[in-house]
């Protein structure tokens, strides 16, 4: 082979394998399991993902449970807040489902095992019983996520998320409204508000954490994301037994 024609081969052949290591990379990407891929030009962090994987989560199973309430519910009250809290799920699911499309995220497509527990609660349950379970269960999650919608909302950089966590904000703090009218929220039983301390890795610490040196998103764990939300979801999870065991 001469010479010239050899250089000439040898950068179309460095292309070439360039062109195999994108490909490759992209296709990766494509099978990862349970990983959000983000559409180009979105600044989504791990908090901006815990918004829109706590929002599905939550009307996954909170849907159910309301509809359970409307149908079961001994007071004329619960049965109705639960058939409006079924309802608005429903509209709030359409948003963080229609916000995913958008943002190029994946979403979860089942309740978590914990929040089948308290659908399988709910459905073991009557009378009476089942509507302190509802709305004590209800009214302990929404006051878990009503502070994290907060957090992220301030300081989230995508347009997208913040018009979701604006939406969240509001059917948040309206369920829990409902959920008080009914006069079954023990209150002196509730968990307790935490601030998080100065230099913390909590979840509104992380979700705070978005600019980094030189105005560059600061990368956040996913995993100390999810642990916290989830060590978050532990507490209230114990406060409800405790809440419970005493009725």
């Amino acid at each position: 082979m001469a010479p010239l024609e050899s250089a000439r081969r040898r950068p179309a052949h460095r292309t070439h394998r360039v062109a195999l290591l994108l490909i490759t990379l992209v296709a990766g990407l494509g099978v990862l399991p349970g990983v959000a891929v983000a559409a180009p030009g979105a600044q989504l962090n791990a908090a901006d993902m815990t918004l829109l994987n706590g929002v599905r989560l939550a009307g996954l199973w909170e849907m159910p449970a309301g509809q359970m309430a409307a149908e079961k519910g001994q007071s004329a009250r619960v049965r109705q807040i639960g058939a409006e809290i079924s309802r608005q799920h429903g509209v709030l699911d359409q948003l963080v489902v229609d916000a995913a499309n958008k943002l190029g995220a994946t979403l979860p497509t089942d309740p978590t095992t914990e929040q089948k527990g308290w659908l399988a609660e709910m459905q073991n349950s009557t009378g009476a019983r089942f509507d302190q379970i509802f709305v004590t269960r209800l009214r302990v999650a929404h006051g878990k996520i009503f502070p994290v919608i907060g957090a992220i909302r301030a300081s989230t950089r995508d347009a997208t998320v913040r018009k979701l966590a604006d939406a969240a904000n509001k059917f948040v703090s309206d369920h829990m409204a409902m959920l008080e009218s009914t006069g079954l929220v023990r209150w002196q039983q509730l968990p307790p508000a935490a601030l998080p301390p100065a230099q913390s890795d909590s979840l509104v610490a992380a979700a705070a954490a978005n600019v980094g040196s030189g105005g560059r998103g600061a990368e956040v764990s996913t995993t100390v994301v999810w642990l916290v939300f989830l060590v978050a979801l532990g507490t209230g999870g114990i406060a409800t037994y405790r809440i419970l065991r005493r009725s």
